[in-house]
């Protein structure tokens, strides 16, 4: 009967095989892990990219649908005229225009003398901004502004709008008129440019001056 027998260069490599496969084994939970882990820290870094790269199309948006100004100059002067008569000399310390909407912006310290058809002057207005459409020469007026007649009577208002073509100062908004009898107040005003002939739409009050 033959007997096996077993070397202990034998039991070695089976030892050194058992100890390679409980490392190969370690080896793959391992490279599980740490794939896991590189897997984890790739979506962190994706979501962080596109996180921050979110704002900056929004910047640079911004900056392309940001439309700077054809002209701009300080301290100018703009006359508007009627059948070649002057009817408002504007004045603003700084202004921005704009050609393709045909629109002159000023904010700061505008100034408007209005005319009648002789250029004989009529009144004065003061605002803090004010626009012109190019197109039809109106005039908008906003931020705490005031209407001086010659003739006494004084407006007050935060916005107002003076059409060309009929020469008419008109405001939707909240009005104060000082005359030298009364001082009214209401919202919806029309008048002349010298303020002589007005209406209050909605007057609320009158008070004896």
């Amino acid at each position: 009967m033959t007997k096996k027998v077993y070397s202990s260069n034998y039991k070695l490599q089976i030892t050194n095989l058992l100890h390679l496969q409980k490392f190969s084994l370690s080896s793959f939970h391992f490279s599980r892990f740490t794939f896991h882990v590189l897997l984890f820290t790739f979506h962190i870094s994706l979501f962080t990219f596109f996180f921050s790269c979110s704002d900056l199309p929004e910047d640079e948006t911004v900056q392309a649908d940001k439309q700077y100004p054809d002209q701009e100059s300080w301290s100018s002067d703009i006359i508007l005229t009627k059948d070649g008569k002057k009817i408002a000399i504007i004045g603003a310390g700084h202004l921005v225009k704009y050609n393709d909407q045909a629109l002159i912006f000023m904010d700061e310290k505008v100034d408007v003398d209005f005319f009648d058809t002789q250029e004989n002057h009529l009144s004065h207005l003061k605002s803090e901004k004010a626009k012109i459409n190019e197109r039809t020469n109106d005039l908008v007026a906003f931020g705490n502004v005031v209407v001086v007649s010659d003739s006494g009577v004084t407006l007050y208002t935060e916005e107002l709008k003076w059409e060309h073509k009929r020469e008419k100062i008109i405001s939707e908004v909240f009005i104060k008129l000082v005359t030298e009898l009364d001082i009214l107040t209401g919202v919806g005003f029309e008048s002349d440019s010298n303020l002589e002939n007005w209406v209050i739409h909605n007057p609320s009050g009158v008070t004896d001056r």
